[in-house]
């Protein structure tokens, strides 16, 4: 069964540029030209990935996005003609994982688009890999479910976004390494994917906020970012 990408844009051309580059691979491309549409096609299809506008009517980019959050995991790309720091900045901490800024190079949004679906699949239970990571990851009292995308700590479970839990991943899978921007960019965004400073500071800040403070992920200054070991 092809994957399902969600595209809503009050632009037509825009949804029609991004169809004929998803399309070609495989994926099914599911339009909404406004957000109260985007919701409905969210809430009754199963999608691998969901990219949205700032700027459409009845329900803006934003207002969807928290609607999304609250009961699905699933990437959301945001896309937009704005390009100040201040909305991605919004976009990010209410748990966007990309953006693409318009106007864009097709072949590269499509690009980012099926990076963030690759890694958002090959977290799902069905893979039979024995190079896959172990099914738990344990660290004080912090327990990530691979296969079903969890998070708890002390037995309360603490929802991810598909960056933040891949980045816990990386941060898990070696506990008190200190990994650089560029190997949490790559972890949380994809090889494929530029992502700025400032978008890895504010994802880093939002899971030290739910971790419960800010000595969990310490900056190493000169070097990058690790995971202390907690036992709280």
């Amino acid at each position: 069964m092809p994957y399902k990408i969600l595209i809503a844009d009050d632009e037509k051309e825009v949804i029609e540029l991004l169809r004929l580059y998803l399309e070609k691979d495989g994926y099914t491309v599911l339009a909404a030209y406004d957000g109260i549409t985007a919701l409905g096609i969210v809430t009754s299809e199963e999608l691998a990935c969901a990219v949205i506008d700032i700027m459409m009517p009845e329900l803006n980019g934003f207002q969807l996005l928290k609607k999304i959050r609250e009961k699905n995991n699933v990437p959301v790309i945001m896309l937009t003609a704005r390009v100040s720091s201040a909305d991605k900045i919004l976009g990010l901490d209410m748990g966007a994982d990309d953006y693409i800024t318009k106007p864009f190079d097709p072949l590269e949004a499509a690009a980012r688009i099926k990076a963030h679906i690759r890694r958002y699949l090959n977290t799902g239970a069905g893979l039979q890999d024995a190079a896959q990571p172990p099914a738990e990851l344990h660290v004080g009292p912090l327990t990530l479910d691979v296969q079903k995308c969890t998070l708890v700590k002390n037995g309360v479970p603490i929802e991810l976004t598909s960056t933040e839990f891949h980045v816990m991943q990386l941060f898990l899978s070696s506990p008190g390494r200190v990994f650089t921007k560029a190997q949490i960019s790559a972890a949380g965004w994809g090889e494929e994917s530029y992502v700025e400073d400032n978008s890895i500071m504010v994802a880093l800040s939002k899971l030290r906020a739910k971790l419960g403070g800010e000595s969990w992920i310490k900056n190493i200054r000169g070097l990058g970012y690790r995971l202390e070991i907690k036992n709280d």
